[in-house]
């Protein structure tokens, strides 16, 4: 039981360090233009009013989320 416990704490130590340089990398390089990082990400600005409408970031999140409760899921049938 203690080794299926260390090889999920493992992966879900590398699935968060693989996350956070993705997070990092986008701020980094998607921060300086502003606005949407995806296509489909919509924003609108009109004086001091901005509304932020996010589809693709979301479709993208939500297929991620899918595949780590997956690989979670199917690691804990193991």
């Amino acid at each position: 039981m203690l080794g299926s416990l260390g090889k999920t704490l493992i992966l879900l130590g590398a699935m968060l360090i693989l996350f956070g340089a993705l997070i990092w990398a986008v701020e980094r390089f998607a921060g300086a233009r502003g606005g949407g990082i995806l296509p489909g990400d919509l924003v609108w600005r009109k004086g001091n009013f901005t509304l932020g409408v996010f589809l693709g970031t979301s479709i993208v999140l939500s297929i991620l989320l899918t595949l780590i409760l997956w690989v979670i899921g199917w690691l804990s049938r193991r």
